[in-house]
């Protein structure tokens, strides 16, 4: 019977080490080529990106910029308001002191039906 071949490997760090760092250098080549020939190759796609990157009160015109924070910010107070009344709405609806309270209930609904500022601001007043 044949006796099994041993293979003897050597070890030699200095060559392992160099086919390591080449690896490393090829494979940081590679990716740097893949972007760069994907950027090259897909422009129209690129650009609306950049353009989307770029903070869009830098793109306005000066004048419409305090009115589109304006309207940002009376966005931001209506609700506000919106959920001070849904809280006042929650709280009457829970409380068995507001379910006696005629003027309570009937802004309630009328705030449900039809809501106004006026509305709103009577439940608050009456429903507290």
């Amino acid at each position: 019977m044949p006796r099994p071949r041993e293979f003897k490997i050597t070890l030699k760090p200095v060559q392992l080490i160099v086919c390591i760092a080449l690896g490393l250098w090829l494979g940081a080549v590679a990716i740097t080529l893949s972007i760069y020939l994907a950027w090259r190759l897909i422009p129209d796609t690129v650009q609306p990106l950049i353009q989307h990157a770029v903070p869009p009160a830098s793109r306005l015109n000066p004048d419409t910029a305090p009115q589109q924070q304006n309207q940002m910010f009376e966005q931001y107070q209506q609700i506000l308001r919106n959920q001070q009344v849904q809280q006042a709405q929650d709280q009457a609806e829970g409380s068995l002191r507001n379910l006696s309270n005629p003027k309570c209930q009937f802004w309630l609904q009328q705030n449900r039906t039809a809501p106004t500022e006026k509305s709103r601001a009577l439940v608050l007043e009456f429903c507290n």
